[in-house]
């Protein structure tokens, strides 16, 4: 049989797809060309050149291919072609920054190489001592560079050194580093080879990575790329979208190409491929190089090193098209909250500076709240983007406008709504405006529009806009795109690709439970245009639900739960809390509160207020650097100040990766709701998930977006006998999937051809499915005879389903996309972690919510609870307590059916009832589980035996008993740490107090603990 391994797929996969040995380089349909017009075919038949590395002509201890180098030198500069010892100058200064690393540190030794690579530097070659720009790499016109791939790279000395998978070089320098492992070990990922990267080759030989633009690591299931020193947990993947919408609606075909993007449909290596084959295009790295990397100063004032996600570079590149091309001069852009928006805005606006056609334009950065004029100021200030200026008045933007000035400029939407006429009548003006659904308010757009008739205008949010936002796709969507976006980036797309984490809800039913009813009337009546005074007004007309929130025993009830849960399920964890509250006044109750429970320096209030004795909470007023100061002391996980509470400020455009938690006591509905929730959804080391904690009930609705898979419940089957008739009809089931395929072909030849065979997410679950029938009979029969003449075919399977199933349980990936039945985004993306918290009421844990889909039936949540209980009653079917508890079920099960009993309340009985269940199994007596256990242990041991096993079967099977008790608990073949414990306890006895190192019989000995434990 042929074996798959590193070399024979994913490395020679990554080689012959950068080399086009398939001829698929430009097969795609023609795309919008984001680079120039005419350069278009050119881009487009790019290729890499393969050549080994021991043919290179360089010493192992050579971070350059000198010669190709000095040879591009010579060719794209005309003043070192007129004198070529000139080029032995600039090598030298090369050299010297490579060199600077151990002194300079990694990220500033790459960026002062990037400045070369970039063409940012120059030399006095000119003919009277005058500085000329020196050219390492040729942008405008690339196919005046030499493309070279290898791979087995070593360095820096032959014997022992350091050997990389795969390195492409340009011009000699070599600016991307691939890590290739394995596709068919389930232990083994692209995570392994990203850290082999990080926490290996950059430390230990960071003189490879002074050129460095990226880094990419892939085991042929996922391809995932970061730049020097970026957290491993950072690394993006790579997807290429669909832009045929956008090639549809431009005229002149003769400005397209097939280059940038193809449309996702495939998994595993294919998937891979069309990530090698997109991405590390060579005008792809080269704009990347150039247009989307940027160097920052982190709020640690480190240097660090940004590179572009996908969207943000699909988004950025649709943009910037349009605005060369001139049409459509508008555009939508919807990226999910905590996407990088932001950043999307900075490559925008640094790539259309640059732009040598666009003659020198003016960018204006437009945002709605002064808060968010903060953060995106920040940013750009951060990458120390040139040419940045701020309007913070009327008269400021109107001078800078009327002045034609030709920089990047930051104002807000309330400068362009007092605006009257034109301001600027100049073609090449591009504007984006930020959380664009809200210039609805007083037709901002419009008002956009007349002051800069003809600008660009692009609009870009991350919450979603229906239909009913008339005055936003009237000022921002184009008709050539369909249902109004030009570049969209879903919540299940960005947890997919971990941009941003999925969001975990827990509902707390305090005593005094407001009714949803109550707090939709009141709230019917709000909108996001109010001011703060105009919102504490309209609670006071709401004056019940005021009264009830404000009321001072809920008010200790709720702190005191939000100070307990925070001790002990965030904190222990490292992470920080955001309280909102319902007014102004309630800030300062739980303040108070709060002060009593944790102490008065881990809490403090950030909201409005007025100068003067008028406002009563003046006190609380914090000046524009007081409040950065307060933010950024939060923003340090070892700052004291654990909460930050609220009202309205820093419910949008705010960002602190370190929170997780947002205790919500606050009515709030769609854009706001969805804004607020997403502060807690920034990626941040060791955090899952952002947690919302509701003690309003506002997200009771979720619970009908829940669903549950039946097929999930899987029948046991027992009888030896029954089984092994059924085992051919499984392997031939499961064969079944790949028909016409030849397995006996290797390589990553043979793997794709398996896994073109499961070309999406519903045949590949399938296959799933029907591998794990298998998988289970396999592990129930062996090591019968039986399974002799299946064995290849089996091993074969295996290999290939573990080539396309999903990541591990740290979430690098998704084994769907949420489904497409759910209405809206929030039903369709926050899912329940708890229904009350008190636990008395309802539960429902993570093995439940494991099962959950998109479906609109909220009674099947009800019929997975019944199975489940039907099956554990059915354990105890001989004793006379269980007998009676499974006539209650009937009971209830009747009283549903019959109407009696609402779903709600039929659902709180059954768990009522499954909470008795769990309490009757304790009281158990577990003799005769304990000697099910053993017989069977007794017989595997027994079966195993030989003359050469130095031990007694019954000893060796009381040990595991002994051990494997004690370290055991309910349900712990369900959790990784249960798992974790019972093997190691598991290695104690086989492999180190018996020596018997045999993983056959360790594997089978699990198994058959799994089973009886």
């Amino acid at each position: 049989m042929t074996w798959f391994n590193e070399e024979n797929t994913v490395e020679q996969l990554v080689l012959d797809t950068l080399t086009d040995k398939d001829n698929q380089w430009c097969v795609a349909e023609p795309q919008a060309d984001f680079f120039d017009s005419h350069l278009t075919l050119q881009l487009a038949n790019l290729r890499w050149h393969f050549v080994p590395a021991e043919d290179l002509p360089r010493q192992h201890s050579d971070v350059l291919v000198e010669p190709m180098l000095r040879e591009a030198l010579i060719r794209l500069n005309p003043e070192i072609k007129a004198q070529p010892d000139r080029a032995d100058d600039i090598l030298y200064r090369l050299r010297a920054i490579i060199m600077s690393v151990t002194s300079e540190g990694l990220v500033r030794a790459n960026e002062l190489f990037a400045q070369w690579l970039r063409g940012e530097k120059s030399m006095p070659f000119g003919d009277r001592g005058e500085h000329t720009p020196i050219r390492l790499v040729d942008f405008d016109d690339p196919n005046n560079n030499q493309y070279i791939v290898t791979n087995q790279w070593v360095y820096p000395i032959q014997e022992g050194g350091r050997r990389f998978d795969i390195v492409l070089l340009i011009n000699g320098l070599p600016v991307i580093i691939g890590e290739a492992k394995t596709p068919v070990r389930p232990a083994v990922t692209w995570v392994d080879g990203a850290s082999d990267i990080h926490n290996g080759y950059e430390i230990g030989q960071p003189q490879m990575f002074v050129p460095n633009v990226f880094s990419f690591a892939t085991e042929g299931r996922a391809f995932h790329y970061g730049s020097v020193r970026m957290p491993v947990e950072m690394w993006s993947p790579w997807k290429a979208q669909s832009v045929k919408d956008e090639v549809r609606s431009l005229k002149n075909e003769s400005d397209l190409h097939p280059s940038l993007f193809t449309l996702q449909t495939s998994s595993g290596l294919r998937e891979v491929q069309q990530a090698v084959r997109d991405m590390l295009r060579p005008h792809v790295i080269l704009d990347i190089l150039q247009n989307y990397t940027l160097f920052a100063t982190d709020k640690k004032h480190r240097r660090i090193k940004i590179i572009c996600r996908y969207q943000q570079y699909q988004g950025a590149n649709l943009l910037v098209s349009r605005v060369v091309k001139g049409y459509p001069k508008k555009g939508l852009i919807w990226h999910f909250q905590g996407s990088g928006k932001s950043l999307l805005m900075v490559f925008a606006a640094q790539k259309l500076r640059m732009h040598r056609f666009l003659g020198n334009p003016t960018v204006i950065i437009v945002v709605d709240r002064i808060d968010l004029d903060t953060q995106i100021t920040a940013t750009f200030n951060a990458a120390d983007i040139p040419n940045m200026v701020g309007a913070n008045t009327r008269q400021e933007l109107h001078g800078l406008l009327a002045a034609d000035t030709r920089k990047i400029i930051i104002t807000t939407i309330h400068k362009f709504g007092e605006a009257e006429g034109r301001l600027n009548d100049r073609a090449n003006i591009i504007v984006m405006v930020d959380e664009a659904h809200r210039t609805q308010e007083g037709d901002l757009g419009r008002k956009m529009r007349e002051a800069l008739p003809h600008a660009f205008l692009f609009g870009l949010t991350g919450t979603p806009i229906n239909k009913r936002d008339r005055n936003t796709f009237w000022a921002f969507g184009a008709d050539e795109d369909e249902q109004g976006y030009m570049s969209r980036y879903s919540f299940q797309e960005s947890i997919r690709d971990q941009a941003t984490l999925p969001l975990h809800f827990e509902a707390v039913d305090v005593r005094l439970h407001i009714k949803k009813e109550a707090i939709d009337q009141a709230y019917a009546q709000m909108t996001d245009s109010l001011n703060e005074e105009d919102r504490d007004d309209l609670a006071k007309r709401a004056a019940k639900m005021a009264v009830l929130i404000k009321a001072p025993t809920r008010v200790q009830a709720i702190c005191e739960h939000i100070a307990n849960h925070f001790k002990t399920r965030i904190e222990p964890n490292g992470f920080k809390a955001q309280v909102v509250t319902f007014d102004r006044e309630c800030c300062v109750l739980y303040k108070k509160t709060l002060d009593k429970l944790i102490g008065e320096d881990a809490s403090a209030i950030v909201m409005h207020t007025q100068s003067g004795k008028s406002d009563i909470y003046a006190q609380w007023k914090l000046d524009k650097d007081q409040e950065e100061q307060l933010l950024d002391r939060f923003r340090d996980p070892n700052d004291p100040l654990k909460f930050l509470i609220v009202t309205s400020k820093l419910l949008t455009g705010f960002d602190a990766p370190v929170l997780q938690v947002m205790y919500l006591d606050k009515p709030m509905k769609d854009h706001s709701l969805l804004q607020a929730i997403c502060r807690t959804n920034r990626t941040y080391p060791g955090k899952t998930h952002g947690l919302i904690v509701d003690y309003l009930g506002i997200f009771d609705e979720v619970a009908t977006a829940l669903d549950f898979d039946d097929q999930a419940v899987q029948q046991v089957i027992s009888n030896l006998d029954e089984l092994k008739k059924e085992l051919p009809g499984v392997i031939t089931r499961a064969l079944a999937f790949f028909p016409g395929v030849d397995r006996t072909l290797g390589g990553y030849e043979g793997l794709m051809a398996a896994q073109d065979c499961l070309p999406n997410n519903e045949t590949r679950d399938a296959f799933a499915a029907q591998y794990s029938v298998l998988s289970r009979l396999w592990e129930a029969l062996s090591p019968d005879p039986c399974l002799g003449p299946y064995e290849k075919d089996f091993k074969w399977l295996t290999q290939v389903y573990q080539s396309v199933k999903p990541g591990t349980d740290k979430g690098k990936l998704l084994w769907h996309a949420l489904g497409p039945k759910t209405i809206t985004l929030v039903h369709e993306n926050v899912h329940l972690e708890t229904v009350r918290d008190d636990l008395e009421t309802l539960v429902m844990d993570a093995e439940v919510l494991e099962g959950l889909l998109d479906g609109q039936d909220p009674d099947r949540k009800s019929r997975v609870i019944q199975i489940k209980l039907i099956a554990r009653l059915r354990k105890h079917k001989e004793n006379p307590k269980f007998v009676a508890l499974g006539e209650r079920l009937e009971k209830l099960k009747e009283r549903h059916e019959q109407g009696l009993l609402h779903s709600l309340d039929f659902l709180k009985e059954l768990l009522t009832l499954a909470k008795e269940v769990v309490q009757a199994e304790k009281q158990v007596d577990p003799v005769d589980e304990r000697d099910k256990a053993q017989t069977a242990l007794t017989e595997l041991f027994t079966e195993v035996k030989s003359g050469q096993t130095p031990i007694v079967v019954e000893r060796i099977v009381a040990d595991i008993d002994e051990i494997v008790r004690l370290v055991r608990f309910p349900g712990w073949q369900n959790t990784k740490a249960g798992e974790r414990e019972v093997q190691k306890a598991l290695r104690k006895v086989i492999y180190v107090k018996y020596k018997i190192k045999d993983q056959d019989l360790f594997d089978k000995a699990y198994g058959y603990i799994r089973q009886y434990y």
